[in-house]
């Protein structure tokens, strides 16, 4: 058999084919080839009733397709059964009626009542001009020194120059406590001890100066453990903790002849950032190295130097500012200098970053609200600009502008000016300030 007689075989063998389909099927072969070409229909089957499309199916189908004769009541009956069950549809996939209403689980009306009988908050308004400005001249524009801090009993100390000043908020006095001599000065740091009334100064010539602001009277000077400039500190009770620029963290008990009770060591470079938490069993510590530790209290050593908790290296420039949450004690807030830009939140317990926001400009310092869920960071280049934040979501709730420099330690700036904002506003219940004692500094005048 050649190649054209099985070609004619096989073309007469399909078109015997063809001829031998009726024409349902040809229907239904033009209907799946057009549908083919188009999307695919999925039916809602939530909204199908199947019941009745199975009694379609299968009863329904016998009694078109196999008709049995039967009686008139019998066919009566059927109708009315059929009108009863809405059986008399046409369709077999029909949507159901439409479903009922949904039924309130709660009643309007409560819960109106209950909204109405809720006093709602008004919005604290945010004045966008400082309450007072007063003139800084000779401050040292130097972003790794801590040159102003507010004791408890509302006395500020601002370091200008060698000069440490005191302005007493209550009675707008200002008064000088000590001018350093130019060998060992400038200074470096400021420092109010918890009672408000003793003050530590940093030096330039890595000493450390305990005051006492009331007496104006030096009570004694701290040597031997820094080899540079001292500009950080924080108190922790009676334990004063200093960094320096020789990226030494010391913990000085000021109630005993050797100072030197512990030592932190684990920056490469100058210690510019020291906060102890609330607690004050874990310290936080940030350098020029753009390094951020925490230390934990326990872990200290007084025969070699303590390791720290965790080394945080996230941010990508100094970290100066730090602030501990005050309704959360193991969530910590650092800020990163020019080339981070950075406000990054931590859970201290486990080393984690919990966010990091980008600021677009220098963060200098940071400041958690302790009456409302918010942080106020100030800021250098480009706009020297207070920012307030809604925490957690970051939300900037306002910016507030007017220094020509930028704001080092929140109310300080390079332009020689201190401004005071009323940006937290007063809280609802002033709570009574707790009683405070000089015990620990009891000895300082037998210790020299």
């Amino acid at each position: 058999m050649d190649a054209g007689s099985v070609q004619n075989s096989s073309s007469s063998s399909s078109a015997s084919k063809t001829k031998s389909r009726c024409p349902l099927q040809e229907q239904f072969l033009q209907r799946k080839n057009s549908r083919d070409n188009l999307d695919r229909f999925i039916p809602n089957r939530s909204a199908m009733d199947f019941d009745y499309a199975r009694y379609m199916v299968t009863d329904g189908k016998k009694g078109k397709e196999n008709p049995a004769t039967s009686s008139p009541s019998r066919e009566a009956y059927r109708k009315q059964l059929a009108e009863t069950f809405n059986m008399n549809r046409t369709r077999i996939l029909a949507f159901r009626n439409k479903p009922p209403v949904a039924v309130e689980a709660i009643p309007s009306e409560f819960t109106t009542s209950a909204v109405q009988s809720k006093p709602t908050k008004p919005r604290r308004y945010i004045p966008q001009t400082s309450e007072r400005t007063l003139d800084a001249p000779d401050i040292v524009d130097d972003y790794y020194l801590n040159l102003l801090d507010w004791g408890s009993r509302n006395v500020l100390s601002i370091a200008l120059g060698s000069t440490v000043y005191l302005w007493d908020a209550s009675s707008g006095a200002t008064s000088e406590l000590v001018t350093i001599d130019e060998e060992n000065g400038p200074v470096t740091s400021v420092r109010w001890a918890p009672d408000g009334r003793h003050i530590a100064v940093g030096l330039n010539n890595s000493e450390i100066q305990l005051w006492d602001s009331t007496a104006n009277r030096l009570l004694r000077t701290l040597r031997g453990g820094h080899q540079s400039r001292v500009g950080s500190m924080d108190w922790n009770g009676h334990i004063l903790t200093t960094g320096g620029m020789d990226a030494q963290i010391i913990n000085n008990d000021v109630r005993v002849r050797s100072h030197i009770v512990e030592t932190y060591r684990g920056h490469q470079q100058e210690v510019c950032g020291l906060k102890w938490s609330a607690s004050g069993q874990q310290l936080a510590s940030g350098g020029n190295d753009n390094l951020l530790h925490i230390w934990d209290r326990s872990m200290a050593s007084s025969n070699a130097p303590t390791q720290w908790l965790h080394r945080l290296e996230e941010h990508t420039a100094a970290v100066k500012a730090l602030a501990w949450c005050p309704f959360q004690g193991n969530l910590l807030a650092s800020g990163g200098g020019g080339g981070d830009r950075c406000i990054k939140f931590w859970n201290t317990h486990t080393g984690a970053c919990l966010n990091s926001v980008d600021t677009g400009s220098q963060v200098c310092a940071l400041l958690w609200n302790k009456n409302e869920r918010e942080l106020l960071s100030s800021h250098g280049f480009t706009q020297n600009q207070l920012t307030l934040w809604k925490y957690p979501s970051m939300v900037k709730i306002a910016e507030l502008t007017g220094h020509t420099s930028r704001v080092l330690y929140m109310a300080q700036t390079g332009d020689e000016t201190l401004r005071f904002w009323n940006v937290f506003g007063t809280p609802e219940v002033a709570k009574p300030a707790a009683k405070t004692t000089s015990e620990p500094f009891a000895n300082l005048n037998r210790i020299r």
